[in-house]
């Protein structure tokens, strides 16, 4: 039997990661955080437990790996579904409610993933997080930034920013009301992306092309 070549082992490794990330995501949102044992991933991965610490050094490292690989899932799904819109403020009304959606159907992982990032081990800039970072560059470039360097990090922030008060806990925020104020921001139209029922909270509609400040102003 001749040896594998580079390629396949490669592409072996890439699924083995792949199945411990899926498996985090999943025992995470089922039973919490502590709850998790690496032993757990592996096995539910069907993985040997070595493989874990081969690939993650801890399992914070592991989790923050596994959310940024489902956001960047979400995001690019959300992107890239039908009807395709090339628009550049449509693609961005679609990121946002994406990351916004995520906080809501996923709240013990989100939650577990935000309070990980203002411990100690810090943000984890691992492949994962790099392909995210590619999309939302790629989406706030298409908007129409003249300085994406200082514009993507902005939306990340503002994004963040959104998830933690809609799982703040004891005094969580309305998705939509956090929706409007991004819309606002950014002169988005209510109606793009895949905007809740009902009206926009207190009346909030910005008319194509119209700023954040010229909106207030009119009101």
């Amino acid at each position: 039997m001749s040896p594998r070549s580079a390629s396949v082992n490669e592409e072996l490794r890439r699924r083995s990661r792949e199945r411990l990330l899926q498996a985090t995501v999943e025992l995470v949102a089922e039973r919490g955080y502590e709850a998790t044992t690496l032993a757990d991933i592996a096995d539910r991965a069907g993985s040997a437990r070595g493989l874990v610490s081969y690939y993650f050094p801890g399992k914070r490292q592991l989790l923050q790996s596994a959310v940024h690989r489902l956001m960047h899932r979400t995001l690019e799904a959300a992107l890239e579904r039908e009807p395709r819109s090339e628009d550049g403020r449509e693609r961005l009304a679609r990121a946002i409610d994406a990351i916004l959606n995520l906080a809501v159907e996923q709240p013990l992982l989100m939650r577990t993933h935000m309070a990980g990032i203002l411990q100690a081990e810090g943000f984890v800039q691992g492949p994962e997080q790099q392909r995210l970072a590619s999309v939302l560059r790629d989406t706030v470039d298409r908007y129409g930034s003249r300085d994406v360097d200082a514009d993507y990090p902005l939306l990340r922030a503002l994004l963040m920013g959104a998830v933690f008060a809609v799982l703040l806990p004891g005094a969580p925020m309305a998705p939509a009301r956090l929706r409007a104020e991004l819309f606002q921001r950014y002169g988005l139209d209510w109606e793009l992306g895949v905007p809740p029922n009902g009206e926009p909270p207190g009346g909030t509609s910005i008319a194509p092309g119209q700023s954040s400040e010229s909106a207030k102003s009119s009101k």
